[in-house]
């Protein structure tokens, strides 16, 4: 809301010296946030001209240019070139003359143009920042000034004012005026406020005569759509009088452009009083006007020109031709008001927040009137909105204040709310006292009694927001300032903090980050094919999630895997030059079962808690949702350098960060020979913790790595991190480190090549029992010396016991026992 600054001095004290910053200052101290500050950003010399003389002289390009003489109050006029057309000899101007700054900044010197030297320039509006005309110059008659000639115009037409402007949040409605805003500035510092709205009742009585009729056959949420509805008539108005250069002035710096003196006005007091107005042209209506739901099928045109499809749930202001405005959001072109418009009907009113907010979002037409409608208005403010428009319509367009009009409207109950006493105390954390209390409520506009053990608190009209005591408590703070909130970090309960498997995933985050990798969060949308490629191990279909309402139409499912993400995180670095890439994500995946509907017809009605039976539906309508651990690895793992060669990314990188993974999960992770669809075929590993497959982890297959558009070879490993954390158990033991020297030794054995050397390890570990303390392949050797269809799988074997220092034969006993082992499940030898 942008506050200028003439305006509002007109309610509340304002330091005569102060800045621009000063005032922003003071609103952030009652909470507002600060977003602007606007100027003309225009200086002098900008003075009154008079045009002494007009000579038209046509140029080759076909464009006719004045060459004038003005006079601005020196010895000698001046010679200026101007290419408007709309004034004549006599006509008094505005006249920038050399030195002057006009805003874009666009300085202003004497220059030779059209054979000319032009020794200033005659301004329009759009050239002195006060809307967008720029057909013409200003003409100050039709402004209704007759200033003298040399009078400084920056006074004159009130461009020396600025104006603030502070971000409204949604709950606080009522700072969407500067009547609010001004009491607010009086809040921060002290000055008197003067309130816009304070005037006798009996005068804004707006007489009778004309029908109002609110029919909502189906209001929402039980809420009426027209509360309050008051109209005026304002007869032999003169929609050709010119708006004064004060409201010009303080509507450009308020973000609105002139339209009119009968427009302008019904802005202003919306600006002022914060309710939106809407004039009709009296003489276009027919009959009176019902404020009714639009039926099935009904279509209006509105002031923008547009033809538009109505819902049922649209609130209008109709009258026997049908529709005429939708309620509240915009008007329609039947019944605007018109430089033929003569006399005027004003209708100020009060609609239900929820329906003025679901129109304007329907129709696509946020508007400023909506923006006001829709956080709620003063329902105390219509009358007095009313009679101060048709007060200006009198003073400004010539009109004449009748007794014809109507209201409607409903009594304003407001619920009061019992505040215990020592209450703010406890939840602020400041010690106020009684008078502190009362006073920063009253302050505020609430009406404050004493009740047993505290107050009985009423909050005034304008403050939809103030709804229990916590929202009475934050007033209080606010009013007396934040900073007198202590800054003390609270001490956590005990027993509290991260769950065991928020613990282990960070672990896992923070091990390969360390690792190496770099994490990078992605989108959780999909396509379906990617779903099936990647979630299924035989590229079969799987059931996905679509999206109702995706937010990019080529990937409107939710995924199933992480590695689509990272793939095109990948695709997008290396796009960019950035070609050896170690990457992952950890993050949710969304795996619906088969013949599971999920989702749900209950929508829970805002503004309150959904019952236990309708939260208990809604989460059953959600699908299983586990978090898994994905990386991506391509390019080259070492880079070249003098003496040394790159070193391209292989499998066994891909395998150390599932042992990193491991170790920082608490787990056995296992692999074993397997296929999938989107790996290469015979270099992909099933992983598997206690004997349950939890992920998989290989070489991208070639054509899946080329329609990626990733160059080389890419590896890829997934895993279900929640399920391998919940097998690891709830506490991570580290084993106690012996202190007594390894015993190491080697075997060779044969097998055939269809058995999978993770198994063979696995016998030996099992069969070497305790004493066994790491067994690592380090050599596949298929060849001479071995019969076709054989194998021969090395492995070092390291052996340490805790309390002693082994011998060779106790070593070599349990070499044999695994030997023995891995013989009876495989028929495996010993390789001489």
């Amino acid at each position: 809301m942008r506050v200028p600054i003439s305006w509002l001095r007109e309610y509340v004290d304002v330091a005569p010296d102060a800045t621009a910053e000063d005032v922003l200052a003071s609103f952030v101290s009652v909470g507002f946030e600060e977003e602007d500050i606007h100027r003309f950003e225009i200086s002098g010399p900008v003075v009154v001209g008079q045009v002494l003389s007009v000579e038209p002289e046509p140029q080759k390009n076909g464009k006719t240019i004045n060459w004038c003489q003005v006079d601005v109050g020196e010895a000698e006029p001046r010679g200026i070139v101007c290419g408007a057309h709309n004034f004549v000899v006599g006509d008094k101007v505005v006249v920038s003359l050399p030195g002057a700054v006009l805003p874009g900044p666009f300085p202003i010197s004497a220059r030779k143009t059209y054979g000319h030297v032009s020794d200033g320039m005659i301004a329009s509006a759009r050239e002195l920042g006060l809307g967008d005309e720029h057909d013409g110059i200003i003409v100050l008659s039709t402004l209704g000034l007759d200033p003298e000639v040399g009078a400084d115009a920056i006074a004159l037409l009130h461009l020396d004012d600025f104006a603030v402007d502070v971000n409204v949040t949604p709950d606080r409605g009522y700072a969407f005026s500067l009547r609010g805003l001004a009491r607010e500035y009086s809040h921060a510092t002290g000055g008197e406020f003067r309130d816009p709205a304070d005037r006798d009742f009996a005068e804004l009585q707006p007489g009778s005569g004309f029908e109002i009729r609110v029919d909502d056959a189906a209001p929402i949420r039980g809420a009426v759509g027209a509360a309050e509805f008051v109209a005026r008539v304002v007869r032999d108005v003169d929609p050709s009088r010119p708006t004064p250069p004060w409201m010009i002035a303080r509507l450009a710096l308020a973000g609105m452009r002139t339209l009119g003196i009968l427009i302008d006005i019904t802005n202003y007091v919306m600006l002022e009083l914060g309710n939106p107005i809407h004039g009709y042209d009296l003489d276009k209506l027919q009959g009176g006007i019902v404020v009714r739901r639009a039926t099935d099928g009904e279509r209006m045109t509105t002031l923008d020109g547009q033809d538009r499809a109505l819902h049922v749930e649209d609130l209008l202001i109709t009258d026997g031709s049908g529709p005429i405005g939708l309620a509240g959001v915009m008007g329609g072109g039947t019944t605007e008001m018109s430089d033929a418009t003569r006399n005027v009907l004003i209708e100020a009113a009060t609609f239900d927040p929820v329906t003025i907010a679901r129109t304007a979002r329907r129709h696509k037409l946020p508007s400023e009137a909506s923006k006001r409608f829709e956080r709620g208005v003063d329902p105390l403010i219509p009358f007095v909105a009313a009679r101060r428009v048709a007060d200006l319509m009198v003073e400004l367009a010539g009109g004449r204040l009748t007794d014809e009009g109507g209201a409607l409207y409903t009594e304003v109950e407001i619920a009061g709310i019992d505040l215990p006493r020592g209450f703010a105390q406890g939840v602020i954390g400041v010690d106020y006292t009684d008078e502190e209390i009362v006073g920063a409520l009253e302050m505020v506009g609430a009406e404050v009694a004493e009740a047993d053990g505290g107050w009985f608190v009423i909050p005034p009209s304008w403050r939809r927001d103030l709804t229990d005591k916590w929202t009475l408590v934050e007033e209080i703070a606010r009013i007396h300032g934040l900073d007198r909130i202590p800054s003390i970090l609270p001490t956590p309960p005990s027993g509290r903090g991260y769950t065991a498997l928020q613990q282990g995933r960070k672990r896992v985050a923070d091990a390969l980050a360390a690792a190496g990798f770099v994490e990078t969060p992605s989108f959780p949308f999909t396509t379906e094919e990617h779903n099936d490629l990647h979630g299924s191990a035989t590229g079969a279909h799987l059931p996905s999630i679509r999206l109702a309402n995706a937010l990019d139409g080529q990937a409107p499912f939710l995924r199933r895997s992480l590695v689509p993400g990272l793939l095109r995180t990948a695709h997008r670095n290396i796009s960019r030059g950035l070609v050896d890439l170690a990457l992952f994500e950890v993050g949710s995946v969304f795996a619906p079962e088969e013949r599971v509907t999920y989702g749900t017809e209950v929508i829970p009605p805002l503004g309150q808690r959904p019952s236990d039976d309708t939260l208990a539906e809604l989460n059953a309508s959600i699908p299983p949702q586990p978090r898994l651990v994905s990386a991506v690895l391509t390019g080259n793992i070492t880079s070249r350098q003098p003496g040394r060669a790159a070193e391209h990314v292989d499998l066994s990188d891909a395998l150390d960060a599932v042992r990193v993974i491991a170790v920082a999960a608490g787990v056995e992770i296992e692999v074993a020979q397997t296929e999938r669809a989107a790996l290469h075929p015979g270099r992909a590993g099933a992983l598997s913790v206690n004997g349950e497959q939890v992920g998989y982890v290989g070489e991208l297959h070639p054509q899946v790595s080329a329609d990626a558009d990733l160059p080389g070879r890419a590896y890829v490993l997934e895993l279900d991190l929640d399920r391998a954390l919940t097998l690891a158990g709830h506490r991570v033991v580290a084993e106690s480190l012996s202190t007594f020297p390894a015993a190491t030794q080697d075997v060779s054995l044969v097998v055939g090549v269809e058995v999978p050397a993770a198994e063979v390890r696995a016998a030996l570990v099992e069969g070497a029992g305790d004493l066994l303390e790491s067994a690592r392949l380090v050599d596949d050797y298929r060849g001479e010396g071995l019969t076709e269809g054989r194998k021969s799988l090395s492995f070092a074997l390291r052996f340490r016991a805790s309390d002693r220092t082994l011998t060779a034969a106790e070593a070599t006993e349990a070499k044999l026992a695994g030997v023995a082992v891995a013989a009876e499940r495989f028929g495996a030898s010993i390789r001489d």
